[in-house]
């Protein structure tokens, strides 16, 4: 069976970001909550957002509640703060690994199919 993990890179201080809270949204017909986690120390969430028979193919949101993070580092150098929340949008399928890591700045963000 799949699974779906992330995690977070501060980039703007070569560090995981720990704290950030995490939302797991499936879609379809309707947007559908499926997960929440905040992360640890090292960035990570303690457990996959969706294993087993969990993991369904389709597409799916994350939202990592970013600009939190950055105030709470003293990083909020403009209000509203640039990037507030990230959202990325993605589609998987059900038997396979996906791993969607966020790279982020107070200023610019990246993404990628991680292993």
């Amino acid at each position: 069976m799949g699974r779906l993990t992330t995690h977070i890179l501060d980039t703007s201080h070569g560090t995981p970001a720990s704290g950030v809270e995490i939302r797991l949204f499936a879609l379809g017909t309707e947007r559908k909550s499926v997960a929440y986690a905040k992360t640890n120390a090292d960035g990570r969430t303690e457990k996959p957002l969706l294993e087993g028979e969990a993991m369904r193919t389709g597409q799916y949101e994350l939202e990592f509640d970013i600009g939190d993070y950055f105030r709470a580092k003293g990083l909020a150098l403009a209000e509203p703060a640039f990037l507030e929340t990230v959202v990325i949008r993605f589609s998987v399928k059900a038997d396979e690994h996906y791993h969607v890591p966020l790279l982020a700045s107070p200023w610019a963000y990246s993404t990628y199919r991680g292993s």
